[in-house]
Formats: structure tokens, sequence, C-alpha cells
């Protein structure tokens, strides 16, 4: 459904987007999880046509979004990380607004304003002023203006930001639902918990490069059996780098004065041995937390920093 070739977006010298390619399926969510400013949402704007790459394709259900734009577009929905809705007109009237952009009208028109608004809980305040509603239901009602016309591929750019836990909720369950009727969804996030239990395949984007992609199973397998061990205390880190060296169960992962991180297999059964490879290294621990493998770990061992940063 979704073909992404060696795209690249530049801005002046800046470069947001540099060599991403990925493939999304039919029936499946395909999660683009990476920091804020790691590339995500100039990818979707390339995928959805408001951008035009500097270089590579972008293919929309065999469509190249550049040269055939309006049947690439004809098949996508939309739900924008920014809000896009108009605050004085009504929950009905704004979905209302979207289905005639997409060409619905008469009674096809109607049904689906109805239908969209109960399924995102909302046909009872369908009458009610936008600017009245909270920060959840205004991401609601956004969803329901990016299906009201029963796209194909929908583009979803990190549409949970800032909603109450039940909105989240909610918004989750609407995602899966759209991939079992066999919409392709892409979907962008910052957030760990979303993606492992949301997506089918996913790739971890950061400074405009994809460091890796598979299923949840395949991204998780390199770690291996490795846990990773966070250390606070006070730090040498060339003595810590030394005293680890030769040790194929341990990788120093990142080190600074007042912070260690290790990958290390079967890091419980190791703990007394990593802390007196500390303690000869001339190191200070105060405190050591131990996590298994996960999103988080390989995006701590790929790039060195953790996710919200």
């Amino acid at each position: 459904m979704i073909e992404v070739a060696q795209l690249r977006k530049e801005y002046g010298d800046l470069v947001a987007v540099d060599s991403v390619s990925f493939t999304a399926e039919t029936g499946a969510i395909f999660g683009l999880l990476g920091p804020n400013g790691a590339g995500k949402t100039t990818t979707i704007g390339c995928i959805s046509g408001l951008l035009e790459p500097t270089a590579g394709t972008v293919r929309v259900r065999g469509h190249d979004v550049v040269r055939e734009g309006t049947r690439a577009k004809a098949s996508l929905g939309v739900v924008p990380q920014e809000i896009a809705l108009y605050e004085d007109l009504s929950a009905r009237e704004n979905v209302r607004f979207w289905g005639q952009a997409y060409g619905l009208g008469g009674s096809v028109l109607r049904a689906r304003v109805t239908d969209v608004l109960e399924i995102t809980g909302l046909l009872d305040r369908a009458g009610d002023r936008v600017d009245q509603f909270s920060g959840g239901m205004k991401r609601r009602l956004n969803f329901a203006c990016g299906i009201v016309h029963e796209p194909q591929v929908l583009l979803l750019d990190e549409p949970t930001v800032g909603v109450d836990p039940q909105s989240r909720v909610r918004l989750l369950d609407l995602v899966r639902e759209q991939a079992n009727q066999g919409v392709c969804v892409l979907y962008t996030t910052h957030y760990m918990e979303e993606a492992q239990s949301l997506c089918d395949r996913l790739a971890i984007i950061d400074h405009g490069h994809i460091i890796a992609q598979g299923s949840l199973d395949e991204l998780q397998a390199q770690m291996g059996e490795r846990d990773l061990v966070r250390i606070s205390g006070s730090f040498e880190e060339n003595e810590l780098r030394r005293a680890f060296s030769r040790d194929e169960d341990v990788e120093v992962v990142t080190v600074d004065d007042a912070q260690a991180t290790l990958s290390v297999r079967q890091a419980s059964s190791k703990l007394p041995t990593l802390l007196a490879a500390l303690t000869r290294a001339d190191s200070e621990v105060r405190d050591i937390t131990v996590s298994q493998p996960s999103l988080e770990s390989l995006f701590i061992k790929l790039t060195g920093k953790e996710l919200r940063e």
C-alpha cells in the first residue's frame, strides 16, 4: 500500500529525512517510532503530498505521489499532529465539511457523519461547538474527520499527544479497528508503549535516519539475551571501558561522570561480577537498575540516549 524508497527531504542545509525506505501493508499497522525532531512528521508530509521530496520516491497503492498526486491522494486519510478543526463549527459540521472535501454527498455523507461520530463516542455532542470540547474530544473528532471517507491508507501523526488516558485507549482501539477492516495504517509516535502494543511492524527513526526496522520480535532479537543495566554514581570513563574490554557478555553503551549504561547478557546472574569490576575501575555505585530487552533498551543501545531526549 505504501512504498517509500530512499526518501530525502532537505530544508536548505538541514536534512530532515535521509535515505528512508520502508513498505507498509494492507490490514496492518506500520509504526514510525522516534523522538521529536526525528523526521516522522516530514516523512508523513512527503507521503501525503503536502511536501515534495528532495530525492527518492513515494508510492501509495502504486501511484507516485509527485507524478500522480491526485490518484495517490484519492485513497489517503490523514490525521495530522496539529488538530485540523474549525472551532466555531459543531462536531457534525466539521465532519461534514471534511466529508464534502473528500467528495461525499447526500445520504452517503449523512450516514458516514453519523457513523464516525458514533464510533468516536461523540454522537451525543454532535451539535456542540468544538471550542467547548476537551483536548481528548478534539483528538477523537480529528480522527473522525480523517476516516469519514473510508480511506484505504490512513496516516496518523502522533494522534494521542496530550490526551487523557480514556481518550488514548479509545483512539488506540479505533486504530486497531481500522487495520482489522483492511486499512493500511502508518502510525507515528514517540511513546514506546504505544509502538509495542499497537504496531505489527515498525521502524525506529532518529535524526532523519531509520536505524532499525522489523516486527517487534525481530527488533527485540537485536538485543539478544542482553539486559540493559543503568548505573548512577561516579565514573572514570577510560577505567570503566578498560574493565569490561575483554568481557564478551558486557558492552558499555554510554558512560559519563555520573551515569553508565551497560548491555549485559543475563545481567541478574552477573551483578556481583559487575559490581566487583566497577570497584576495580574506581567507580562509585549509588544506584543500579536492570531492564529486560525492549524497544527502549534497543533505542538506547543504537543511539546512546533515551527516547525522551
